[in-house]
């Protein structure tokens, strides 16, 4: 009994051995297995791309060189930060979602299977930076949350607190992926849609019968000859308007002189590259003016203070020397210088003089008084 378990011992401590050999012989051939003669090739042109917000792309290739036969390849992954994860594939691309603001590093490895043999490469290993921009400037506690209506539709909420060293107008932008939307792209040249600023320093002015106008260039790294203007020019007595296309910075244009003017401005690209926005109108500009309702308008005016004026003159002149109660006296009422036989009664024969009759002769003061003195008595 005791030499059987003295056997037993010694198998087991074999067995023991054994294990230790194999995990030892498992763990020491990842690279090559040197009694098959294969050898195994890291992956190559490892790349990370990002690929759409907060997703990574990760990209390689077989080796050239790694022998096929027939052997099973897959690839071991290791994402080390931000998130640690492995895992394996038989692609050559994988796609990783993660917070990509401290930038995302990864390993990856050929693996060789064979039956029960296992073989390894090298890591390859590749990162991102984070994002540029200074230290303690993107936000800090962040929190979100969702809520579902009735009508099944999904809100989002977010709060967050300004990085410590943000400046105090800095603004932040909340961007987010809630479903797969179809991207769209458009290339522009960017001389196509760039609109031209509006020329600058612009004079006018008459010399005799023709009107003479000058501008600078818009500001822009083209030359002066790289720009072509529209002249808009309006005649505000007669209601005419022209454009008048123009490839210098210089006009000069025969005019009717008894007229007035509003003139405008604008520029493009012209020649040098390809033609952009047009620029908005320069400022309003006028020049001449209308001889013609001009010199009819101060006639009609001095006609008229001058007529109102002479109105005024003569209305003092006739109240100072009483002119208008001369040439148009008072008609006065006539009295009645004869006796009435009948008077109809005591109160009509005691009534004395009207006004009119005091500014008559004496005749009729006495007249009246003898009427007075006949009633009473």
């Amino acid at each position: 009994m005791a030499v059987l378990i003295y056997h037993l011992k010694i198998i087991a401590r074999m067995m023991k051995v054994f294990l230790i050999l194999l995990w030892t012989a498992n763990f020491i051939q990842p690279n090559t297995h040197q009694a098959a003669g294969v050898q195994v090739f890291p992956p190559v042109n490892f790349t990370l791309a990002v690929s759409a917000l907060a997703q990574v792309l990760l990209q390689w290739k077989p080796n050239p060189n790694q022998e096929q036969k027939n052997y099973t390849i897959r690839y071991d992954v290791k994402i080390l930060s931000p998130v640690p994860e492995q895992y394996d594939t038989k692609k050559t691309h994988s796609i990783r979602t993660a917070a990509l603001h401290n930038g995302f590093s990864a390993h990856v490895r050929t693996l060789l299977l064979h039956n029960d043999l296992q073989m390894r490469s090298d890591w390859v290993k590749e990162k991102l930076l984070p994002p540029p921009g200074a230290p303690e400037t993107s936000v800090t506690n962040l929190s979100c949350v969702t809520r579902i209506s009735i009508s099944s539709t999904v809100s989002l909420h977010c709060t967050w607190l300004p990085g410590q060293e943000a400046p105090e107008d800095t603004k932040y932008f909340l961007f987010y992926r809630y479903a797969a939307i179809k991207p769209f792209q458009q290339l522009f040249n960017q001389n196509a849609i760039e609109k031209v600023n509006v020329p600058r320093n612009v004079t006018v002015f008459l010399e005799q019968n023709d009107l003479l106008a000058t501008w600078e260039k818009p500001i822009s790294p083209f030359p002066k000859e790289c720009f072509e203007y529209e002249f808009y020019l309006f005649n505000l007595k007669s209601g005419n308007k022209q454009i008048l296309k123009i490839p210098v910075n210089d006009f000069r244009l025969r005019i009717d002189v008894t007229s007035r003017y509003s003139i405008q401005i604008r520029a493009n690209h012209h020649i040098c590259c390809t033609r952009g926005f047009w620029s908005d109108w320069s400022e309003i500009i006028y020049v001449g003016q209308n001889k013609l309702e001009n010199s009819t308008v101060w006639i009609l005016a001095v006609l008229c203070v001058s007529t109102c004026c002479t109105f005024l003159l003569v209305a003092i002149i006739c109240k100072t020397n009483h002119i208008w109660s001369k040439l148009f006296p008072p008609i006065p009422t006539p009295s009645n210088k004869f006796r009435d036989p009948f008077p109809n009664n005591y109160e009509r024969a005691r009534t004395c003089t009207t006004e009119t009759e005091t500014e008559f002769s004496s005749f009729a003061g006495d007249l009246c008084c003898n009427i007075r003195d006949d009633s009473v008595f």
